[in-house]
């Protein structure tokens, strides 16, 4: 069976998160398409840069602009593989991309239909279409993967400090 145009495209972010985790970043990643062609990629780097506004989605958006040499990101497809937070749900509504497409809902910051959903709200003078869960199930794993190493990483360590006290 033929992937879906949204599951071959998602798969590009998957790899992307997976970038970032090779980076010891959270596995979030980013892929900004305009008629079927890839116009910027972006992968989580807020703990390499140290900077908050390093996410997957702002570097995509940014790649994007820069690309097309303006702001306005009309007709672009966003696919990330983890529902885009406040910031970025903000920064979508203002470059004007046309749809979102994501994997993972965010329970703890989700801001396109989880917690709230930004990218329709009518009050704003912009509003993108959102198409969630696709290849959530992978989405959803390589962050679970992920923060379970971490914790198993972080018991490990705590348990190696005791030791040597």
């Amino acid at each position: 069976m033929q992937p879906s145009v949204d599951e071959k495209f998602m798969r590009l972010a998957i790899r992307e998160a997976q970038k970032a985790e090779g980076l010891a970043e959270v596995p979030i990643g980013a892929v900004l398409v305009k008629d079927g062609i890839v116009l910027a990629r972006g992968h989580n780097l807020r703990e390499t840069t140290q900077r908050s506004l390093t996410h997957a989605e702002i570097l995509a958006i940014d790649e994007g602009c820069k690309n097309l040499g303006t702001w306005r990101l009309e007709d672009t497809t966003l696919y990330v593989t983890l529902e885009p937070c406040p910031m970025c749900a903000g920064a979508i509504i203002l470059s004007r991309v046309k749809k979102v497409v994501y994997g993972a809902k965010d329970p703890k910051a989700g801001c396109a239909g989880t917690l709230m959903n930004l990218l329709n709200d009518s009050r704003f003078n912009h509003q993108t279409e959102v198409v969630s869960g696709v290849l959530e199930e992978e989405c959803g794993m390589l962050l679970s993967d992920f923060f379970r190493k971490l914790r198993k990483e972080k018991k490990k360590s705590k348990s190696i400090s005791k030791s040597e006290s």
